[in-house]
């Protein structure tokens, strides 16, 4: 499944599920059906369906099952007197997950990432946060804020969703943890970044964080270490790798967290960037004003966004 959260003109969020090139309003769905109240509740934004997995898996296929086999069911219109479902050209991306409550993010974790960098390989992951308001959803116009730093970055990573929660778990057993995959791209102030120590303003900043456009479900990725992945700047292509060059990988990557950091539903995990940032380009390439960026990868779809003056 592909899971999302949309709006349009007429309708605010809401949690959608991707049926081709059309989105399946969940909640209005459910409720046209008479669905219970608490079963309603635990599909009604993406976060309440990954705080409640497995039971809000069943309840929500059982849904599209149900739709499959009676598609007239959707013919008619909601109770608020919009359809059920929404052309995907006619609605506007918000992050999957709108307020997770945590988005934690791995450096350097491709080997010709740390090259370009002339670093060493980590022994252990590089660990950094970032925040709630960092994240905008695919065709959202990313802030520049060349006042501060005129050196902004792309990075295209592959980010991990969490559906249940994980403290102390095992690499063996981190991958029932994981609900989904979206897509992230990590954007930087290198300059602000040089200068201090910690990370948290050069990539927590508002807006720093395009992800989505929707989380795919981890039954349709049989294998995230198989991924190719890209960024293109203006229809060029500057990033090019697969996931299998992943230094740590994910199990290890959320055993890792979780010895100390407690994970929950909606938590995101983004896992490096591979070589080929602007910082370390030749000549060094930075984001502007109009500038369109595009991070791709296997299964995932297409993360595409513009750029802006914040």
């Amino acid at each position: 499944m592909r899971l999302c959260t949309v709006s349009t003109s007429k309708v605010p969020p809401f949690f959608g599920v991707e049926l081709g090139k059309k989105i399946l309003r969940v909640r209005e769905c459910a409720h046209s059906f008479e669905y219970s109240p608490a079963d309603i509740a635990k599909i009604s934004t993406t976060l309440d369906y990954l705080q409640n997995l497995p039971a809000s898996e069943k309840l929500l296929r059982a849904l599209l099952k149900r739709i499959s086999e009676s598609p007239k069911l959707l013919a008619r219109p909601a109770s608020d007197g919009h359809p059920f479902l929404v052309a995907a050209e006619e609605v506007t991306w918000h992050p999957p997950v709108q307020r997770p409550g945590k988005i934690l993010c791995i450096g350097m974790n491709y080997r010709d990432h740390c090259e370009e960098k002339n670093q060493d390989i980590p022994k252990k992951p590089v660990v950094f946060n970032k925040f709630a308001t960092s994240l905008l959803g695919a065709g959202a116009e990313i802030p520049l804020p060349l006042k501060s730093d005129k050196n902004v970055d792309y990075e295209a990573e592959l980010c991990v969703v969490i559906g249940r929660k994980a403290r102390r778990v095992s690499a063996k057993t981190a991958m029932k943890h994981v609900a989904g995959y979206t897509i992230m791209n990590d954007i930087s102030l290198r300059s602000i970044q040089k200068s201090e120590p910690q990370w948290s303003r050069a990539k927590g900043f508002d807006g720093s964080g395009p992800c989505g456009p929707s989380i795919v479900t981890a039954d349709e990725i049989p294998d995230p270490h198989a991924l190719k992945i890209a960024c293109r700047l203006n229809g060029r292509q500057v990033q090019a790798s697969n996931t299998s060059n992943l230094i740590f990988k994910i199990p290890d990557l959320i055993a890792f967290i979780t010895k100390l950091v407690t994970l929950e539903p909606g938590d995101m995990i983004s896992t490096g960037t591979p070589g080929g940032v602007g910082a370390y380009s030749t000549p060094p390439r930075f984001l502007q004003p109009g500038d369109i960026v595009e991070v791709q990868i296997d299964r995932l779809g297409i993360l595409k966004n513009s750029c802006g003056k914040a």
